[in-house]
C-alpha cells in the first residue's frame, strides 16, 4: 500500500460518523443509491459550518446521507432537496424524520435539476451541492454559480471518480465531463477553484466578486 492509500484509508478509519448518518448510509447501499463517504460529509458539514449557512440547495438526493451531513454541519439551514426518483426522495424522507431534522427544515422537489433550477431564484443560496447525473454536471454548475449569493460555494462530489479523471486512457462520458469542468473552473477568471482528494474528490467552487 502506498503512502497516499495508508493515508487515506487512515482518514477513512478515523471519521466519526454520527449514528443517524449511518443508518441512512446503510438504507441508501440496500436502494442502490451510493453514499458519499464518510470523511467526505464530513468536509462538507465543516464547509456548511464555516459558512453559518442558511439556504441550501441540495442536487441529488439520494437517500439522504449528503443532506444529512450539510445539516450537521448547519442544523438551522433549510434543505432544498432535488432528486428525479420519487423512491430516492421517499426514503430520504423517511431519513430526515428519524434523525428528527424538522418538517419546516427540508424541502423535497421530484424533478430533473435542469427543469427545475432555472424556476429558483438566483443569489439566494449559501451552498449548493451537486450529485447527480454526472454527464450534466457543467449545466448543473452553471446554475449553481447563479444560485448561490456572493461568497457562496458550489459543491461537485466525486469529481475524481476514484482516479479515473486522472487517468488520460479513461474518455468515458462521465470522466470527460469531469476533467472538462475542473479545467474550465481551474482557468475560469469568474470564480475561485479548489480541488480536494477527500473521498472520490471534492471540487469546491466560488464566484469572483472582488480582484485586486
Amino acid at each position: 500500500m502506498g503512502e497516499y492509500d495508508a493515508s487515506a484509508r487512515f482518514v477513512a478509519e478515523a471519521t466519526v460518523e454520527p449514528e443517524h448518518i449511518t443508518r441512512a448510509r446503510a438504507h441508501a447501499l440496500e436502494l442502490g443509491a451510493a453514499p458519499i463517504s464518510a470523511a467526505l460529509g464530513a468536509q462538507i458539514a465543516l464547509l456548511a459550518a464555516v459558512s453559518a449557512a442558511q439556504n441550501i440547495v441540495e442536487i441529488g438526493t439520494g437517500a439522504g446521507v449528503s443532506g444529512l451531513w450539510l445539516l450537521h454541519g448547519a442544523p438551522r439551514a433549510v434543505l432544498t432537496t432535488i432528486d428525479s426518483e420519487p423512491e430516492h426522495l421517499a426514503v430520504a424522507r423517511q431519513a430526515f424524520a428519524q434523525a428528527r431534522v424538522p418538517a419546516a427544515r427540508t424541502r423535497f422537489i421530484t424533478g430533473r435539476a435542469a427543469t427545475v433550477l432555472p424556476r429558483m431564484n438566483e443569489a439566494s443560496y449559501d451552498i449548493v451541492l451537486i450529485d447527480a447525473d454526472p454527464e450534466g454536471v457543467l449545466e448543473y454548475v452553471e446554475h449553481g454559480l447563479s444560485l448561490v449569493r456572493p461568497g457562496g460555494m458550489v459543491l461537485v462530489p466525486r469529481v475524481l471518480r476514484g482516479g479515473a479523471v486522472a487517468d488520460p486512457v479513461k474518455r468515458d462520458a462521465v470522466t470527460t465531463a469531469y476533467r472538462t469542468l475542473i479545467h474550465e473552473t481551474q482557468t475560469s477568471p469568474a470564480v475561485i477553484a479548489a480541488l480536494s482528494t477527500t473521498g472520490e474528490g471534492l471540487l469546491q467552487l466560488t464566484t469572483v466578486t472582488e480582484t485586486l
